[in-house]
């Protein structure tokens, strides 16, 4: 995620002429779409209109949805948190957390370097002179904001991050300026604590993109933005899964693909066999030994998430049109697929946060630089537009579902605007969900090999999509 305004949104709707009842929609700010309510259910036959149907031009000109579909603005930069501090700017990375009462408690990254109108002000900064950090909502059942605050400050830069199943907030710092590259833990119950403010060394000093736990075994995967970017994994020497474990200590490694020894090679070809394997690397400087080391080199690495055993993750202007790929890791395999590669902008550009729905569908954020949107993608195989920015061409941002599955929220990062979406989603469906997660894709989604690799994939005994995969980060398998 990348660029930096202090534009107030008021002054932008202002200067774009919008009506002023768009003016008007501040933290209590309700739209409706309405009309022909009549939608596409996820999952539907091709030749069908996948997912819930166009998008309805929203009439206050922020966020267009499909007919049937609601938002609210809970938040926007330059109002005022619940103790009077100003809302900063830069709206990113976020995650919900179950709440008192069947609220819900969203934890919210503020991507702040320079100077800014609306900087994250801090009573227990990592750093005083610097403006980033993180905010907490607190939203009601009814999806009105309860109260807000920040949870963490003095940090540089927070893009992304992810959250933990313990209940906290992991933020990363997308930078290497001195002092900083690090990720934070936060807990939303407890703001601005000490913990808050230490960074967490042994997770590695690099230009942290997003973050995501592996519940059943306590290991921390992570993504890298920048050019050349590796892929990570932390492993806790604590593995208690509490708050502070991941303080303890652990070993980082970056993922590689190498030939496989000989007594872990198949018996029945004299082939070469390659695999995943991980390798250890310093983490005050990680990104030079993965280089020295022969470590993937991803284009620039993105988003992730973690579900149903699988680690989603995206590289974002990879590919042959430089559009984006989306890969999905299994750890209980050790196997690397490519399981998406976009060839027309109209499909997909430049995949950011993603996450995986309560009914199983992947959504995608794009951040494209044009009119960016959220990209819907079924097990059945349907690509569909659910939301796409009406407002201007800041990118969505922070894609996360409250724990009930009922309602979705997002941000438009400048001007820095928090939404609360719901309507006719999908029931939860965790069948769906291990579907797109485990299941060879629908052949439009799968990447386009040639006779050659099918042919190699088949006799190594591994899918198309870790064939793919390995062969479109170098190894010459074929």
């Amino acid at each position: 995620m990348s660029g930096e305004s202090n534009m107030d949104r008021r002054k932008f709707l202002k200067m774009s002429g919008m009506s002023t009842a768009a003016i008007a929609l501040g933290t209590s700010g309700f739209l409706s779409l309405t009309g022909n309510s009549a939608l596409a259910a996820p999952g539907r036959s091709k030749g069908s209109f996948g997912g819930y149907g166009p998008l309805a031009k929203d009439q206050g000109g922020v966020l267009n949805l499909p007919r049937g579909f609601q938002y609210r603005i809970l938040s926007e930069e330059g109002g005022k948190l619940s103790d009077g501090r100003p809302i900063p700017a830069m709206h990113d990375g976020m995650a919900a957390f179950q709440g008192k009462n069947n609220s819900t408690i969203l934890v919210r990254n503020h991507e702040l370097s320079q100077e800014s109108d609306y900087p994250v002000i801090g009573k227990n900064p990592y750093h005083k002179d610097n403006i980033g950090g993180t905010t907490t909502l607190v939203v009601g059942p009814d999806r009105k904001l309860l109260s807000d605050y920040v949870s963490s400050a003095g940090t540089y830069r927070n893009c992304a991050g992810g959250g933990t199943p313990w209940g906290t907030w992991i933020t990363c710092e997308e930078t290497l300026v001195e002092g900083h590259g690090y990720v934070f833990e936060v807990d939303p119950n407890d703001p601005e604590n000490n913990l808050s403010k230490t960074p967490i060394r042994e997770m590695g000093l690099f230009s942290h993109e997003a973050v995501d736990v592996d519940p059943a075994t306590g290991i921390v995967y992570m993504t890298e933005d920048a050019s050349p970017s590796y892929f990570y994994r932390y492993l806790p020497v604590d593995r208690s899964q509490t708050i502070g474990s991941l303080q303890k200590g652990g070993t980082l490694q970056a993922a590689a693909i190498e030939e496989l020894p000989r007594n872990e090679a198949s018996n029945y070809n004299s082939g070469k066999k390659y695999g995943i394997v991980w390798k250890d690397v310093d983490p005050e400087k990680p990104s030079m030994e993965a280089g020295q080391k022969g470590c993937i080199q991803f284009s620039r690495l993105e988003g992730c998430h973690f579900v149903e055993g699988v680690f989603w993750f995206s590289d974002t202007d990879a590919g042959s049109k430089d559009l984006g790929r989306i890969y999905r890791y299994i750890p209980s395999t050790n196997t690397l697929e490519l399981f998406y590669e976009s060839t027309a902008a109209n499909d997909l550009e430049a995949p950011d946060n993603i996450n995986v729905t309560p009914w199983g569908d992947l959504w995608i954020v794009e951040d494209g630089g044009g009119s960016d949107r959220i990209i819907g993608l079924t097990p059945e195989g349907d690509t569909y537009v659910f939301a796409e920015n009406a407002l201007n061409d800041s990118e969505l941002a922070g894609i996360t579902f409250s724990p009930d599955g009922k309602t979705a929220f997002v941000n438009i990062q400048t001007p820095g605007i928090t939404f609360a979406i719901w309507g006719p989603f999908g029931r939860r469906n965790r069948g769906r969900g291990r579907m797109m997660g485990h299941a060879a894709p629908p052949k439009n989604y799968g990447p386009k090999i040639g006779d050659n690799l099918a042919a190699f994939a088949e006799i190594q005994g591994m899918s198309d999509l870790e064939a793919a995969a390995f062969q479109r980060n170098g190894i010459p398998i074929v």
